[in-house]
Parts: structure tokens; sequence; C-alpha cells
């Protein structure tokens, strides 16, 4: 069908509706317009008639702009059904109540201007104090999409609430600016990167503000400014003169293309996660930090943190503290350090075994050693040489995390000829290097006990090692094994019991001595790349020996430079320009040091930003003692919890070593940490539909005559399994073979079609929601829809602009959906039309501060009338207010931002049933202030009416000096508890255990009178007519039961 074509001649559908939704009708006779296919759609026929690809192109959502909806007419019925078909899903919202984009806009000013939430650099200390923090993002050039900014709206709602409680709140916000991207894409485009990032910075700004965002910008941070990195490079020569910073030659992750060193997390299956370039593995000259000095404070004070329990469990098994033995195993060698020995004769120098589980030592039938063990070279037999060289060689271009991945489908290694005597059996076992061993944890050797792991199983099965039974793990027992020298039977002891025996004589033998290890691992700290800080570091001329920067010479500026493409050595970029890498003599022009050319990794801005944020402008120290000390540590931290490692860690690492050298005066940065849900995509409907070797084939001689019967078997033919009917399926089967399709034998010899299906999307207009999270097609229920959101990306498309929604919807609508969605720690699908409702609410509180009845509401027009008409709340009104504050200060406190909305709509929803007149001010001013955190710009546009209406009803005049210009540090209104005692009390009447009706009665109504109204309820007396009364039951506030007989 061609473009604005009124009909599918190959189907007889017509296309009616307007640009916002595709309906299909069938012409034909009734027997046609009845069947399966009476209002399939039109872009679905399409697809099942030409066996169009399931995937449709990739855009960007389409959300209609304020000006589209605003002045939206239903379009002719001839409009061009493209444009029909790729509408979005939500259909167009209401015209508002209200111009919210120019509210919006106005007091966005006013707060600008005003500086509404600058927190002054002094402050009240005897006020209670909120640190609120968002993790601060990285400026790319995309922007913003409606998931980032959830996190951000519900630390603004704390922040306003904590406000209006009486707090001294610090809400600030900036960038962490440096990292490979920016660099990325300047070596692409030619851009530096210091261009990109102002450009970048300047579009999330511009994002932000636009929500409405109570930050204090007065002190935003950049970690590229160097008025910051100058404190970042101190904090690294703190850590360098303890001890805590030193270099290192280690296997890295080396990427030549994007020419730097990669962490093991920015490593996919060997390959870079920026660009997905090879990666390589090369010992290279790194700077390293002495975290593990901290692993045991890291894992002590995790029990202090009020943050999320997976959170807390994911650091400690990064830390993975694990208390065990170190055993020494005797090598037996022909050739050990170049000497040879007599066969079977033990050498001096034994191989020391990390293990947790000394109890299975009987069972250990070989030792494993890392392909980077220091003794491995030592331990290789002539004859196996070749063969260890070359997996050693392979072994080492993998990361740690590919080598110790649960899913490697083998577990490899080879045999190095050479052998050891376990201490406990005094058997010879075999010693093998195998990459799951790794050399940075433990000792970098393991015993290997088949019968009691897995991994040693799978190992010994692959190698052909016997296993020896030594555990009875359904008792929990040690079996068939006994050594004499330890002195006691073990054989059937308790595990427990088994362990202390074997530890005590392993130790007092000299075979073992008790360890503590970590899985943790030193931080490596160097990047090969320009965008990034500077080290304070120095090298002599003469001796290459380090030095670190004098503190006023800080900060060591990054050069100002265009050449910064990868030196191709494995060196930074910074090496490349010799009058910025190169220190000269003022007097001679000697060159007499050469300055560390690698740079720090983008974790370091992004460790200490909490604090500079306390007092950005201090040019004399990092922060002041006195305000660190009334501002930290921060109350609330919420972010991602795709930080929930690193960043976290290396932050608190940093933290510490500030506290030691008493910069800070609290042990740990983050009290509370909240980690926000995802948000997906708009969920996606897909139904089933045969491949196109099932697709119905007309013959050219009944291709006209057959062309309705064949769109309603595609249509029936969607369905598959319990979804799809007998009926739907014998029509489609009909219609294909009368297609012509050719048949296949089934398992019984019958003729048959191959069951083979592909995803085809359909909108949400075409598809019905059922109980239990079902879908199912409007134009066939018996055909069901497939419903699932995905993570939004580029590459699918479903990337939502919030510039957009708050264009079309406003930014308190945008707001309060991110909060209504669910739970904040959820992952939750995104929902447009779900916008458009929210919109609808705030209309509707918007319209109870207004003059003009609107929906039934019982309204005065002017306030000498509000004067007159409008007394005293009644008591149910109060009660309905003071529940609603109660539930949402509580809520909000607790963070469960979506049953504090819930509350408030369930208020508005009484309010428009009182029908007699009532005050505006003493019934809707309340709900505003609590409504305000979430849609501030509105809230505030609202209280400056009523605030005047106040005035006006006193028979006075608001001034700018009467009426505060902001509502952001109004007092939030407080729940009177004699409003919330339960007066009344519904009791469900039965008889015979059959509910027969309600009856509300006072809460401490008498048994008696209860009984009593109970009997006059009509369906009540209806049924005990002429029957006797066995037995009267009363449960007190819940239910009354009329037992009767004939």
């Amino acid at each position: 069908m061609s473009d604005g074509a009124p009909g599918c001649s190959g189907c007889t559908m017509a296309f009616v509706g307007s640009p916002w939704t595709s309906v299909l009708r069938v012409r034909g006779p009734p027997a046609v317009r009845s069947g399966a296919a009476a209002t399939l759609s039109w872009a679905l026929c399409q697809r099942f008639r030409s066996g169009a690809s399931a995937r449709r192109p990739h855009r960007e959502r389409a959300v209609p702009t304020a000006r589209t909806w605003r002045m939206h007419q239903p379009s002719d019925r001839s409009s061009s059904t493209a444009a029909a078909t790729d509408a979005p899903a939500a259909s167009a919202p209401a015209p508002a109540a209200y111009d919210f984009l120019a509210v919006e806009r106005k007091w966005q000013e006013l707060w600008e201007r005003e500086q509404t939430f600058r927190t002054p650099d002094e402050v009240d200390t005897t006020r209670p104090k909120y640190y609120v923090l968002d993790m601060f993002p990285y400026p790319s050039a995309a922007g913003l999409h409606v998931g980032h900014p959830e996190g951000y709206t519900a630390t603004d709602i704390v922040a306003r609430y904590k406000r209006m409680r009486g707090f001294n709140v610090l809400h600030p916000m900036g960038w962490d600016a440096f990292g490979l991207p920016a660099e990325q894409y300047a070596l692409e485009t030619g851009t530096h990167p210091s261009v990109t990032t102002a450009r970048n910075i300047g579009r999330f700004r511009a994002q932000l503000r636009m929500l409405g965002f109570s930050f204090d910008w007065q002190r935003e941070v950049n970690t590229t400014d160097p008025s910051y990195y100058r404190w970042t490079q101190w904090i690294f020569l703190q850590l360098y003169k303890r001890g805590l910073a030193y270099q290192d030659e280690v296997a890295v992750n080396w990427c030549p293309a994007l020419g730097t060193v990669l962490a093991n997390e920015e490593v996919i299956d060997g390959r870079s996660e920026r660009g997905n370039h090879p990666v390589e593995r090369r010992p290279m000259r790194q700077w390293v930090l002495r975290i593990t000095e901290y692993a045991e404070r890291l894992l002590a004070d995790l029990n202090t943190l009020d943050w999320p329990e997976n959170v807390i469990e994911m650091q400690r098994n990064w830390i993975g503290k694990s208390e065990g033995l170190n055993i020494k195993f005797r090598i037996l060698s022909t050739v050990y350090k170049g000497r040879r020995l007599p066969d079977g004769t033990a050498v001096e120098d034994p191989l020391v075994v990390f293990t947790t589980r000394a109890e299975t030592i009987g069972g250990a039938t070989y030792v494993a050693i890392a392909p980077e063990h220091p003794m491995l070279p030592h331990l290789i037999t002539k004859f196996k040489r070749p063969d260890v060289e070359a997996y050693v060689e392979a072994a080492i271009q993998r990361s740690d995390r590919e080598r110790t991945a649960a899913d490697a489908k083998q577990k490899t290694g080879v045999f190095t000829g050479s052998y050891v005597l376990n201490p406990a059996t005094e058997e010879v076992i075999p010693i093998y290097v195998a990459d799951y061993v790794l050399g940075g944890y433990g000792t970098g050797a393991v015993m290997g006990v088949p019968s009691c792991d897995d991994r040693d199983r799978e190992f010994a099965r692959e190698h052909a090692i016997p296993e020896r039974r030594i555990v009875n793990e359904q008792r929990g027992t040690l079996i068939a094994w006994d050594c004499s020298w330890l002195g006691a039977k073990l054989t059937g002891l308790p595990l427990n019991r088994a362990r202390s025996v074997i530890i005590e004589r392993l130790i007092e033998r000299g075979h073992a001595e008790r360890r503590v290890n970590y899985k943790l691992r030193d931080w490596l700290f160097s990047r090969q790349r320009y965008w990034g800080e500077p080290f304070p570091i120095v090298y002599d001329a003469r001796t290459g020996e380090p030095r670190a920067v004098d503190e006023s010479e800080l900060p060591v500026l990054l050069p100002d430079t265009d050449s910064i493409q990868p030196s191709g050595d494995g060196q930074s970029p910074l090496a490349n320009i010799r009058d910025w890498a190169e220190v000269r003599d003022a007097d001679t022009g000697e060159v007499r040091y050469r300055r560390e050319t690698n740079t720090m990794p983008q974790w370091a801005g992004s460790c200490w930003y909490y604090l500079r944020f306390i007092e950005n402008a201090n040019t004399r120290a990092l922060v002041d003692p006195a305000k660190e000390r009334y501002w930290m540590p921060v109350d609330l931290y919420v972010g991602g919890v795709e930080h929930a490692v690193l960043h976290l860690l290396y932050a608190r690492f940093w933290h510490k070593v500030l506290y030691d050298i008493g910069v800070v005066s609290t042990p740990e940065p983050f009290q509370r940490l909240v980690n926000q849900g995802m948000i997906l995509g708009e969920m996606e409907f897909t139904v089933r539909r045969p491949t196109k070797q099932q697709q119905p084939r007309e013959s050219a001689a009944g291709a006209a005559g057959s062309s309705t019967a064949t769109a309603a078997a595609a249509a029936a033919a969607v369905g598959d399994g319990p979804a799809r009917s007998g009926a739907a399926t014998a029509a489609a089967a009909a219609a294909t073979d009368a297609a012509g399709a050719e048949p296949v034998s089934s398992s019984n010899g019958h003729p048959a079609h191959r069951e083979e299906y592909e995803e085809v999307r359909v909108s949400a207009e075409e598809v019905e929601k059922l109980p239990g999270d079902r879908y199912v097609l409007k134009a066939d229920p018996s055909v069901e829809v497939m419903a699932r959101s995905h993570k939004m990306s580029k590459s699918r498309g479903n990337v939502v602009n919030p510039d957009e929604v708050v264009g079309a919807y406003g930014a308190d609508a945008l707001r309060c959906f991110l909060m209504f969605m669910g739970p904040l720690d959820q992952v939750k699908p995104w929902s447009t039309q779900g916008v458009g409702g929210m919109r609808r609410f705030l209309d509707r509180v918007w319209r109870l501060v207004q003059d003009a009845p609107a929906e039934g509401m019982t309204a005065v027009s002017t306030a000498a009338a509000a004067a007159a008409a409008v007394g005293p709340p009644t008591r149910e009104q109060l009660r309905a207010l003071h529940r609603m504050l109660r539930k949402v200060t509580d809520d909000t406190e607790a963070m469960r931002f979506n049953t504090a909305i819930a509350a408030m709509m369930e208020y508005v929803n009484a309010a428009y049933k009182w029908s007699e007149p009532w005050s505006r001010h003493a019934l809707v001013e309340p709900l505003v202030r609590v409504l305000s955190p979430y849609a501030p710009h509105m809230c505030e546009e609202l209280w400056q009416q009523l605030m005047q209406g106040a005035r006006d009803e006193e028979g006075g005049q608001a001034t700018a000096a009467t009426v505060p210009s902001s509502l952001a540090y109004q007092t939030w209104p407080v729940a009177d508890d004699q409003y919330l005692v339960q007066e009344q009390v519904s009791y469900a009447v039965q008889v015979n255990g059959k509910l027969r009706g309600t009856y509300e009665a006072p809460i401490d109504a008498p048994e008696a009178e209860v009984l009593q109204a109970a009997r006059q309820l009509p369906l009540v007396s209806k049924h005990m007519q002429g029957k006797q009364v066995v037995r009267e039951v009363f449960v007190p506030g819940k239910i009354v039961n009329f037992v009767v007989k004939q």
C-alpha cells in the first residue's frame, strides 16, 4: 500500500484513527468481519504478509512536545498510515491546567537569581546538619537519559525535606571529568579533551537545572580543574611519604589501540570494554597503592555502616579474608635450582601451600602452582620444559578474572615433572602448573583435594589424577584416614574437631604456621594517557631515583598541547612532550630531572571529592578542620550499585589514610548508602508469527479469492502453545495447506508443518493486560503477547531524552513519576504514558487551589465569599489531612517515595469528594508543603497564591515583604496525633458465615449495641427471619456472625 492510501487491498483492511492510534477494520462479509483478524493492526498485518524482520530500525523514542499535545486535533482519516504506524505508544495528553513550562522557568530563574539553595560558608553549628550527596557524574557527550535523574530526584527530595525540618543542608554537585572517553574522542575528532569536557559539563548542568534540583551550584567542583587536582596530587604525596605508594613491574592489561593500561574490570573476554580492542598482558613499570595494608580495617568497619547488605557482602567478598594455614610440602626432584640430586631426595626449600581446610590434607593427591610462581622455573624437568613454558606464556596473557572464572569450560594445567611429599600422609604427589591458581593470592600454590572441591575434581579428572574420599559429607566426619604421628584417631571425628587436631600437630612438628590472607590486591594506579592527573614525581636524570615534588610546587599542571597521540611504546603521550617532561636547571640548562609521564586513573579524583564540596575555594588546605568536623560524615550517599566495590572501596581507603594523618575526623566517609535501581526502556511487546518458510503462499489463480482467509490465518497463527486455541490452529493449518506450503512428515507419519516462529513487535495499543502480568492481543485474546523491558541503549533505540519529557509534561511530572514507579532500589520499566498520568494528578492539585469549580468540586469564586461561606474544617477532613501528613512524613524519611505520593493522591481524591465549602488554606496549604519536595515548581507557585489568598481573607494586603519569596525553608507540617486515633470501625456482618452486610460503629461501641444494629441490616434480617439464633459471634472491631437454624 502506498503512503496515504486508505486501505490494504491484500487483506481488505482500512485504517482509521489519529496520529497517535492505529486501529484496523476488516472490510467484507460479516463472516469475515467476525473472524480472528477482525481488528488486526495494519502494521502487524503488513509484517505477516511481507515476512519483515522482527526488529524495526532503531530510533530514539519520540515524546510529544508541549506544543504538539496542547494544540493537537485529530487528523483526517486519510492521514499517512506510515505516520500512524510509527507513533508513540502513549496517547496525547489532555491540555494542562496551567502553563507548567512558564511556571518552571520562572522558579528556576528565581532560585538561581536569589541563590535560594546556597549553603553559607559559615552556618549555625548549633543546628543539626544533613549532608546529602550524589555520586557525581562523568559528563558524557550523550547527556542524561531519563534513568539518570532518578537518584538525583531522590536526594533532592530528601534535601528539600530536611531544609523544611530545620536542618542545615549541604547538597552539592560536581563533575568526574578526567578519563579515557574524552581522550578517545579527542583522538577521533581532533577536539581537545578540555573543550569536549567543558561542552559536556554545560549540557549536563543545563539538564540538571531544568529538573529543578536544589544543588548549591556555588560549591561545584571539576576534577580537571588545577585548583582541584592540586589536592589530588597532595594526597598522593602523603601516600608516597608513608610507603603506601610504590613502583613495581607488574603484568598489566595493555591495550595497544587505546594506548593505555586497563583495569581487570575494563577487560571483557580479552578485549577492551571501550572500543572492543584486543588486550594483551605485558609487564610494565607501574605505580601501585598499598591498599592491602588497610584490608582488615576496610573489612571490620563495614559493620559500622548503614549500607545495603548486598553491597556490604560484595565488599567483603572483594576483600576476601581467609584464615588458614601455610603448609610446607617438601620438594622431591632430580633437578632443583640447577643442582642434580639423587632420585627421591628432598631439597631444602619447601613448597608452601595455603589452605583454609587443613582437615582435608589427607585427600590431597596433587599440588598446583601459579604460572607466575617464583619457584616454577626450578621445578621444571628437562623433558617437560617446552610444554610448561608454552603453557605459561599463554596463561599470563589472560586476566585474573578470565583464569578464575567459574564457568571456564576446562581446567587447564601441565605437569612440571616434579613431586612433593604430603606431610600428613607422607605420600609422593605431583606438582602441576595451573592457571586457575593466582600468584597474587596466598602463596601462589594450592593442594588439590578432588574429593572435597569441585574445581579440584574437574582438574583431576581432566588430568587423570586419582581421587581419595576422606570426608563423609552427610555426617560431617572424616573417614578412612588415620595417621599415627598425629597422635589421634581421625576416622569418624567431626570435621571441626579434626581440623583443630591436624592444625595443632602440623604446627607442633614445624610443618605449618597460621596465616590470614586476603583476595584484595594492591591498587594498580598508573594510566598511560594524557587526560588525567599528572603524578607529582620526578626522577633524577643521572641516577633515575624518584623524588617527590615539593608541596609548594603543586599543582603539577598538564601541558596545554594537541599532541596527545599514544607513544606506541607503552609510555604516556606526555613522554613525547620534552619541554614538559624534562626539568632543566635554570642557570645551566642541563636536564636535572625527568617527570613521571604516566597519569593517575579516573578513580583518583572521585576518591575525595565529598571533602572538597565542604570548602571548594580553600587554597591553604584540602578542607578546613572545623568545617570538616561539622559536616562529615556524609549522611546520605546515593548512586548506582555498579560502584558497589571499586569506587567505594578506594574512597574508603583514601579516607582512612587521611584519618590517620589527621585531615579528617571520621574513620568512614559515607554513613548511609542507597543504590537506586535501573530504569529500563519502555515495555516492548512481541508476538510470535510463522517464519517466512511457513508464510501462506497464494497461487496465481486463487490469490484474490483467498486473501481474506490468509490474513485471518496469519492472525490465528501468531499464537502457539497454551495460548493458541484449537480452532486457531486448525484455521492456520488449513490456510497454510490451501496456500501451497510444503508439508513435512510428523512423528506419527502424517503430514505436518514445521513449527518455526519469529518474534514481531506490536504496539501497546494492540495489547491488553490480564491478571497475573499476562498480556494478550486485543484483536484476538487467544494470542499471548510477550512483554519485556530492556536496558536503555542507543543500539536498541529505546533511549528516552528527559528534555523531551520535560517539554511535554514538565519537570515536576517527571520527578514525581520517577519516584512513583516503584521502590527506589528496584529495577523498573519506563512508561511515557505513566508520566501523562502524573501530569493529570498535578493538574488536579493545581485546581484544588484555584477558584474555578472542576470535577464537581464545590468552590467559591472570591476571597470575600470564602471568608463568609467557609467554616472550619470538619473532623473527618482533619483526620484525612493528618493521616496523609503522617504517612508522607514517615515515607519521605524512609525514602519510600512511591507510597508517599500514593498517600497524597488518596488525599486529593478525598478532597474532590468534599461537597460543602471548605477552607483551601487550612486543608490544601499543608498538602502543598509536603508535595513541594516532589513537585517544587508547581508548589512554589501554589503556595504564593495561598499566601495571597490568606492575606485577602484577613482583609490585608500581601506584599513581597509579608510573603517569603520561596517555600523552600518553610516549616514542614506535623501531624496531630489526636486526629490519627481511629474513631470508627467497620464490622463484617455474617449469617452462618456468609457476608450479608457491613456496619460502621464507634470503636468503643458496646457489644449489645453493635449486635442490635447488625440485626437491623436489611439482608441480615431477611436471612434471619423465622429462624432460631443458636449463637452470636462477636469479634471486637471486626466481625459479627449470627449462627441460625430453622
